[in-house]
């Protein structure tokens, strides 16, 4: 890997790349201002500022800004993406994503559209729920006209969009859901069928206990008018959830989110009822709430101890209590885009962190994705971040009071966490430990809502030198064309490092990999070490499932992942894996059959001749996305560097520059 060390910073040749593009400050001419190591400063030193709210001393708030350069120039803790852009410059918007309602009256939709365009500006994503709006061709008592629809109101939204960019730089990515009972919900499941339509939504269906209920017995279920909360007719359960897994099916959506699940974690009941998430599907929120992301990189949170490669547990806890301060920081100095948003932050004070570089460490230790031994650890990695990331957002409250709608919240109530995790401890944290935390809260309160989140990972993933989120990997070769013609590959380097040291590397060999990206069809390589390096199209979907359950359990919002089909997979397989999603208590599935969109980026497997083809074309594209007159997507490689991008984490990434619309 080439790389640069400047103050500290270690940085991939395509991170400072991406760095220089997208992040970096610039003058009026267009040209870089400032080094990632001065960025990573600005960042620190902004974020750190916050403490001067709460009374600290400058030492204290250097001292602090040290600790916060240090976490990220070691690649230990990356922020979301907005905050890196943006923290210590005048735009000053940190948060990745809000939601916002959708009233039942045009002067409401309209209210929530402009508001979406200043949160589009600002660089954020957008997630509503449609479901309070009254069914088409309902009657419209003020003006006795027939109402248009959920549906068509949709279209003005992505309309909307599409004319602001967000941050100057890329349109902005909408969530839109609606109840599987809404009388509409046929029309909702077809509205993406044709891929020239909505492209500026991710859509799922909210799906109801209730209704999986019916589903699993055969039976129908009640359309609930969303005014009268009367049923207004019946539908079979089963016929559409079919309708739904064969959308999935063709182009990957809709999506599902089980809404009941989500409010059975809604911290803030009494505050409102979740309706809708953020784009990539990964943070339930109440209308105009945001929340402030950054991940983990487990691959640094490894070392090597008699002779084996284990997680560092120590580091992990340092790391995560400077980040959930960190995260906290960001609510203090976030300029928020609307008045609402920031009084509605302020009172819950929702932070997410999350994981990236779960792969790598997997990988590292020999423990195969696609196994119990890789679940269970997933499960501890997770339960000891919670518990750590709760128990720094108990010091913070110490220090500077709970959140202000605490009073009525989950954690208003006598041992909550110790009831809720009671004999299910992953190995890590005892129910002890849980139980006295409760106590703890109890005295202290709790700074934030929630503080966990497994959120796509994208570009910081790659600045970080990390596999994306909680995904496996794509590949382990890609075979790239630079810009003379030539063909070089590029290897994972634990991938390298592991073939070198058991003798195993050869040019030859990693060219034959290089095909497909995977070893499983690889002949000669030993079993074991195709157990451990496995690609998403190596690891069934029963195994994504699990690993995404897994993590589940100990992270308060939900978790952005796709489980990846072959090309070949039947609806059957994609109804079972909505099924034991639904059964191991997930909060949102996305799935993904490859090859399933028209306009998918080319696969790894292209010829040469046609990467040359590509290649040629990149050059000509200096923008991000194009559309045609009709709207069909007509760039069909990464727009930051033409190269491989694949359906994960709820979105499309790309492989080689970590570029992806929801980071």
């Amino acid at each position: 890997m080439v790389v640069e060390e400047t103050s500290k910073v270690c940085l991939s040749e395509n991170a400072i790349k991406v760095l220089e593009k997208r992040y970096l400050k610039r003058d009026k001419n267009g040209n870089c201002v400032e080094t990632p190591a001065d960025m990573f400063r600005r960042v620190a030193d902004t974020i750190a500022s916050g403490d001067l709210k709460f009374g600290k001393s400058q030492s204290e708030v250097k001292e602090l800004a040290d600790r916060f350069y240090d976490a990220i120039t070691h690649r230990y803790f990356m922020p979301n993406s907005p905050t890196l852009m943006n923290a210590g410059r005048e735009l000053g918007q940190l948060a990745a994503c809000f939601v916002l309602p959708v009233e039942d009256s045009l002067e409401g939709i309209f209210e929530t559209i402009k508001n979406t365009a200043l949160i589009h500006k600002s660089g954020g994503g957008t997630g509503f729920s449609f479901s309070r709006l009254r069914p088409k061709n309902d009657v419209v008592r003020s003006t006795m006209g027939v109402s248009s629809g959920p549906v068509s109101f949709m279209e003005v939204f992505n309309a909307a969009t599409e004319a602001v960019k967000q941050g100057g730089t890329r349109r902005g990515a909408n969530m839109g859901i609606l109840r599987v009972d809404h009388p509409d919900i046929l029309e909702f499941i077809d509205c993406k069928a044709d891929n020239t339509k909505l492209n500026n939504f991710n859509i799922s269906v909210a799906i109801t206990d209730k209704f999986m209920d019916a589903y699993l017995k055969g039976e129908d279920y009640d359309l609930i008018h969303p005014n009268t909360k009367q049923s207004v007719g019946k539908l079979n359960a089963k016929k559409v959830f079919d309708l739904i897994i064969d959308g999935a099916w063709r182009n990957g959506e809709p999506g599902i989110i089980f809404i009941d699940t989500m409010n059975s974690d809604n911290p803030t009941p009494l505050i409102g009822e979740i309706e809708s998430t953020n784009p990539c599907g990964e943070v339930p929120l109440l209308a105009y709430e945001a929340c402030n992301l950054g991940s983990i990189n487990l691959n640094q949170m490894v070392k090597e101890e008699n002779g084996k490669t284990v997680v560092d547990w120590d580091l992990l806890a340092k790391t995560t209590r400077t980040a959930i301060r960190f995260l906290d920081n960001v609510i203090e100095i976030n300029n928020y885009p609307l008045p609402k948003i920031s009084e509605m932050v302020q009172n819950n004070r929702k932070i997410g962190l999350g994981v990236m570089g779960w792969a790598d460490m997997l990988m590292k230790m020999g423990i195969s994705y696609a196994s119990e031994e890789g679940t269970k650890l997933a499960a501890q990695v997770i339960e000891f971040i919670d518990y750590e990331s709760k128990c720094e957002s108990v010091e913070l409250s110490k220090e500077r009071g709970r959140f202000n709608n605490f009073k009525g919240s989950i954690y208003d109530q006598d041992h909550y966490l110790y009831n809720k995790f009671k004999n299910k401890s992953a190995g890590i944290i005892t129910d002890e430990q849980w139980k006295e935390l409760d106590e703890q809260i109890k005295e202290h309160g709790i700074r934030n809502a929630t503080t966990t989140c497994i959120a796509p990972t994208g570009t910081i993933s790659m600045i970080a030198s990390a596999s994306g989120g909680i995904e496996p990997l794509f590949g382990l070769v890609f075979s790239r064309l630079i810009m003379d013609g030539t063909e070089m590959l590029e290897v994972n380097d634990i991938f390298k490092d592991y073939m070198i040291k058991h003798g195993l590397y050869s040019e030859d060999l990693m060219k034959k990999i290089a095909v497909d990206g995977s070893v499983a069809h690889i002949d000669g390589i030993p079993e074991d070490v195709k157990k451990i390096f496995v690609t998403a199209h190596d690891v069934s979907p029963y195994w994504h499932v699990k690993m995404q359950a897994a993590f589940q359990l100990h992270t308060d919002n939900a978790v952005s992942k796709t489980v990846n089909f072959v090309e070949s997979a039947t609806r059957e397989d994609i109804e079972e894996a909505y099924v034991l999603a639904y059964k191991n208590h997930l909060k949102g599935i996305t799935v993904y059959r490859n090859n399933s969109r028209f306009f998918q980026p080319m696969n790894i497997d292209k010829k040469i001749e046609e990467k040359k083809e590509e290649e040629s074309k990149v050059e000509e594209t200096a923008v991000e996305e194009e559309y045609n007159p009709t709207g069909e997507i007509k760039v069909v490689t990464c727009p930051e560097c033409g190269n491989k991008v694949e359906m994960a984490e709820g979105c499309f990434i790309c492989l080689n520059c970590g570029y992806s619309g929801c980071s």
